[in-house]
């Protein structure tokens, strides 16, 4: 599977990568939605994984700038919980919502492998 993750927090990002890379996936990864939005259009990843506030676009502004969105599955990801949950999420388009910090990373990458099957 194709991974996107597109967030600011250089610890989050990291993570995510070794996360997903350590079950095999393809992973890219982005600081900003700017950059995001270039590597969703260049690699079509099956799934991304995108934050919700960022320097630049945040995550809402870079789903609404994608024109094509394929067969990929979106997971918000924000720290700010109170404010988003999956109800949210769903509005703004995407699948499912993770709330920031996570408990266990490796959860992370099931509940998107699960997404994948699932949809």
């Amino acid at each position: 599977m194709k991974v996107l993750i597109v967030d600011d927090e250089p610890l989050i990002r990291r993570s995510l990568v070794r996360a997903f890379a350590n079950y095999g996936h393809v992973v890219f990864e982005a600081d900003d939605g700017v950059k995001g939005l270039e590597i969703w259009q260049a690699e079509a990843p099956d799934i991304i994984l995108l934050d919700i506030l960022m320097p630049g676009l945040t995550g809402p502004q870079v789903l609404d700038q994608i024109e094509n969105r394929g067969n990929a599955k979106i997971i918000l990801m924000s720290a700010y919980a109170g404010e988003y949950n999956l109800k949210k999420a769903n509005e703004l388009g995407a699948d499912m919502f993770i709330p920031k910090p996570f408990t266990d990373i490796f959860a992370v990458v099931q509940i998107a492998e699960n997404l994948m099957v699932v949809n």
